[in-house]
């Protein structure tokens, strides 16, 4: 375990050269893996652990066509390395819980009844066990709970390991029934091709992950973008102009220079209106929205954002309505514009 220096912090880090996938391979050398459902993150968790050399199994029920029938194509094979979910889970040593929360509530008297002693539940996001009043996930006190949370999709993790990258990850452990749970966890983190891992627990995961998707990560962002283009839009702005200028270099140009080296570099590298501008607005920006990123915050610790993602993810119509929602933003101006500027970028016409 490194110290690394974090804007002055200390934090500890687990670096793939310090656990290197060969060990990672013998210390789960006994272990079936069977990685319960094939939605965001199940299908890039199983196949870069497969690729690792693990021995892994995938549990999805056969009913849902599309979810069973990508699982095969992507070289599962029913009833040797794919099963229904009962069946996987007894199967497994270690059940990576891999569906979406809401179905976490409904598949847990499943996974329960195959929870045997010293198997190892993990999870990849802190939702059902922090919030276990409202979803009813208690595990039985013989059995480690662990989780590994990609600081990203499904598809980026996927991505990024046949890149030969690895995609950074939080760990963290919430019951080491069996004393072998640190070495368990980061296993399996370094299996699916995490890129350093840094350790948490399911509380902060859960509270940072809520915050980070409504905030910059999904929902301010969005609603930033929008607020934006729509005054540039009002004062007579064309549609290309506005997406250039809110969206296209932001993420085309700007974005990825601050992956590189980060804010300051890209504010050095831009011209001095540019800097100026910025250095002058950041603030008043910092100022505007911070009550609003206190208050969701403090909606996340007090479960409220959980509820409302219980309540409605649970409902019959749940997809029916998330799809009208999407249809909305997907139709919207905005979005118009940006299909037409991404299908006119070099790559694309080549």
């Amino acid at each position: 375990m490194a110290k690394m220096n974090f804007g002055g912090v200390e934090e500890n880090v687990l670096l793939r050269e310090e656990f290197p996938v060969s060990k990672a391979l013998e210390t789960l050398k006994n272990e079936t893996i069977a990685v319960i459902g094939y939605g965001v993150q199940g299908p890039a968790q199983s196949q870069n652990l497969r690729d690792n050399g693990f021995n892994v199994i995938v549990g999805q029920e056969p009913r849902f066509k599309a979810e069973w029938d990508k699982a095969v194509a992507d070289g599962w094979v029913s009833g040797e390395t794919l099963f229904p979910v009962a069946e996987a889970a007894q199967k497994g040593s270690m059940i990576l819980f891999l569906v979406s929360d809401a179905a976490q509530i409904a598949l847990w008297p499943t996974i329960r009844e195959q929870l045997a002693p010293g198997k190892a539940l993990y999870f990849s996001h802190g939702f059902g066990i922090t919030y276990h009043d409202r979803t009813g996930i208690v595990p039985p006190k013989d059995v480690d709970v662990i989780l590994v949370a990609p600081k990203g999709s499904g598809t980026s993790l996927r991505r990024l390991f046949l890149e030969k990258r690895g995609l950074n990850s939080s760990y963290a452990i919430y019951q080491d029934a069996t004393g072998k749970a640190y070495d368990r966890v980061v296993s399996l983190g370094i299996g699916i091709g995490s890129g350093y891992m840094f350790e948490t627990d399911f509380k902060r995961e859960v509270y940072s992950d809520l915050t980070g998707e409504r905030g910059t990560l999904m929902g301010a962002i969005q609603g930033i973008f929008a607020a934006q283009y729509d005054v540039l839009r009002e004062k007579g702005h064309s549609p290309s102009e506005a997406f250039n200028e809110t969206i296209e270099e932001l993420t085309q140009s700007l974005m990825p220079l601050v992956a590189e080296n980060g804010m300051d570099w890209m504010y050095a590298n831009c011209s001095t209106t540019a800097q100026r501008g910025a250095l002058d607005w950041w603030k008043p920006f910092r100022d505007a929205t911070l009550p609003v990123f206190r208050e969701l915050y403090d909606k996340v610790a007090a479960g409220e954002e959980a509820q409302r993602s219980i309540d409605s993810n649970s409902q019959p119509d749940y997809r029916e309505k998330l799809n009208a929602e999407l249809k909305e933003m997907r139709e919207s101006e905005m979005w118009r514009t940006g299909e037409a500027v991404r299908s006119l970028r070099p790559e694309r016409k080549k």
